[in-house]
């Protein structure tokens, strides 16, 4: 989808992987944040939620925060 299109933004929180072999949150670097354009306010929800279900609850010490942000575009 382009973002020219996007009624909605996915703001969501990262992680760099720690050294060791488990899923964890490493403690030498920050989170980043990353937008990703969403056509609709359902589509954005369901996305935020399949993503911290599928790739981030399984990472300890990560709280996979995210929220779903209008451009002030009108549909």
């Amino acid at each position: 989808m382009s973002a020219a299109k996007a009624n909605y933004v996915l703001v969501i929180g990262t992680y760099r992987q720690g050294p060791s072999g488990r899923p964890e949150v490493s403690g030498i670097t920050s989170p980043s944040l990353y937008s990703l354009p969403m056509k609709d306010l359902d589509t954005c929800i369901k996305a935020g939620k399949k993503i911290t279900e599928d790739i981030y609850k399984p990472v300890w010490q990560f709280d996979s925060q995210w929220t779903c942000i209008w451009t002030g575009k009108s549909k």
